[in-house]
């Protein structure tokens, strides 16, 4: 069994697509707003290099990289062999060497593979832009506008993921959370800003 065919498998006996799902949302949108946080910091603030607001972002991004891996790790690792242990009692036998106990130790890698990569996908996909200007491709725009309007965008689409979860309005789910990004701007602007 190949390995996406096996995860597909462990995902399957143990009905946690939905935690997944939840955690890539939850995470990315952190890393989103996060990004878009400091970015807008730096607007607001004394001009600064542009190498020097890329370090803080990435730094940013790696450290909620790590931890969306260690928390879901630790917490997924322990539910699941609590699962475990629950349904060997129920069946008065030893699970560890069957599919059960398989699933109960890859599924909480699986899940923090899916909690950490998810804001450190997203946070490096908004500082595109600032990457590009640093390496001397013009950009229409500001480099730093630009990652804010790459961040409102993944904002609007996960959103709209959500919405096709949901079986709602695409439109109505992406506006949505896109207007929490919003706010986070206009809050973050409201009490950085001069």
């Amino acid at each position: 069994m190949g390995l996406l065919n096996k995860a597909k498998f462990l995902l399957d006996i143990t009905s946690t697509h939905d935690i997944a799902r939840r955690y890539f949302v939850v995470n990315g949108f952190d890393g989103a707003l996060t990004m878009m946080g400091i970015i807008i910091g730096f607007l607001v603030s004394a001009p600064a290099d542009l190498s020097l607001i890329i370090n803080a972002c990435l730094g940013a991004a790696i450290a909620l990289g790590m931890s969306g891996l260690s928390s879901a790790y630790v917490s997924e690792s322990a539910e699941r062999q609590y699962a475990l242990g629950k349904l060997e009692e129920a069946m008065s036998s030893d699970l560890q060497e069957s599919v059960h106990g398989e699933a109960a130790r890859w599924m909480p890698l699986l899940i923090a593979l899916v909690n950490g990569s998810a804001p450190l996908i997203i946070s490096l996909l908004i500082l595109t832009p600032l990457w590009l200007s640093n390496a001397g491709v013009f950009l229409p725009v500001s480099p730093l506008y630009a990652a804010i309007m790459i961040a409102l965008s993944l904002v609007f689409m996960l959103g709209v993921f959500l919405g096709r979860i949901a079986g709602v309005s695409l439109l109505r789910s992406g506006i949505q959370t896109l207007l929490v990004a919003v706010l986070t701007a206009a809050l973050i602007y409201l009490f950085t800003g001069h």
